[in-house]
């Protein structure tokens, strides 16, 4: 009897050990790994952020502009959905801008905000309806445009903060899945940022040099500033594209006048546009800036007289190198 009590007690102070080896086991394995997440973690904290693939000139050229025309209509919005949108632009308005305060402050691409704006015209148009919270509408779409056009896409909470906390991550996500669904995962759609690369190098080839830096960083500028004007609803991204850069182009001041009207001949016949068509669109992208400026002009101090605000009036063409961007 005191055998099988003794046996019995040695097997269970045996178990007993065996089981505070193993929780002790895992406990250590669990702080290793805890261990080497933080290390991974603080190591890309620390490493740099990714980068791009240098612009590779032979996916350029006539080719690919004409494969970006050819698709490009097939993502535009429905003309009731521009009339109705034409008719009271300012909430429609109000979501871009937002949206492109978010994506300055989240450090999107440039292809980023115009393709949200995309993504957003057309799951309106397709449901002619607005969701119960607007801005959770807005924060979908550059979360897939994020997710499609950079390899560290914004996160749900950033959004969420963006936003005040309106809405929760899983409302954002599931408006995400609403979005997909209405527009049947057709979401890569063309924007203007498509066409510039390929615009800029043609102009690069007639002469148009300079900093090529500058001037596609103040052509993707007014394009953004297109997606933002309700005007621009409905214009095809290669004219917005070619009418951008030729602002852009015109705005530096450092070309001549023949030069200037050579190479918007030549964007012109890259878009396959009219060139009146051309010239009318830099006209509305020039009068639009203008308006802006005019606007942060007017919101300065209030002893500012009338007189004294229309002489800093930017002329036309505006001069860009006098735009902070």
């Amino acid at each position: 009897m005191d055998r099988s009590m003794s046996v019995s007690l040695w097997c269970e102070e045996a178990e007993e050990d065996q089981s505070q080896d193993r929780v002790q086991t895992e406990d250590r394995v669990q702080t290793e790994d805890r261990v080497q997440t933080e290390d991974r973690v603080q190591t890309e904290d620390r490493a740099p952020s990714p980068l791009r693939a240098a612009w590779d000139p032979t996916v350029s050229g006539r080719r690919v502009i004409q494969r970006l025309l050819r698709v490009e209509e097939r993502y535009s919005p429905s003309v009731l959905y521009i009339t109705l949108i034409q008719r009271e632009p300012e909430r429609r308005e109000e979501l871009a801008k937002w949206a492109l305060e978010v994506c300055c402050e989240c450090g999107c691409g440039e292809a980023v905000f115009p393709l949200c704006v995309s993504l957003l015209d057309r799951f309106l148009s397709a449901s002619l309806s607005v969701p119960v919270s607007p801005y959770c509408l807005a924060a979908g779409c550059i979360l897939i445009a994020s997710k499609l056009a950079e390899c560290d896409n914004v996160t749900a909470d950033s959004l969420c903060a963006a936003a005040e906390y309106s809405f929760l991550p899983a409302g954002l996500r599931e408006m995400e899945r609403l979005v997909l669904a209405t527009l049947r995962w057709d979401t890569a759609a063309v924007t203007p940022q498509d066409f510039l690369p390929h615009f800029l190098a043609s102009v690069e080839g007639r002469g148009g040099g300079g900093s090529s830096d500058t001037l596609r960083r103040h052509s993707d500028t007014l394009a953004a500033m297109c997606a933002c004007d309700s005007r621009f609803l409905g214009a095809p991204p290669s004219v917005v594209a070619a009418a951008s850069l030729n602002c852009a182009l015109r705005g530096l001041g450092n070309k001549g006048p023949a030069q200037l009207a050579a190479i918007c001949e030549a964007l012109a016949e890259l878009c396959q546009a009219d060139l009146v068509v051309l010239q009318c669109y830099s006209d509305m992208i020039e009068y639009a800036l203008r308006q802006r400026l005019r606007s942060g002009v007017q919101q300065g101090p209030a002893e500012k007289e009338e007189e004294e605000v229309e002489n800093e009036r930017p002329g036309t063409p505006t001069d860009m190198r006098e735009v902070d961007f």
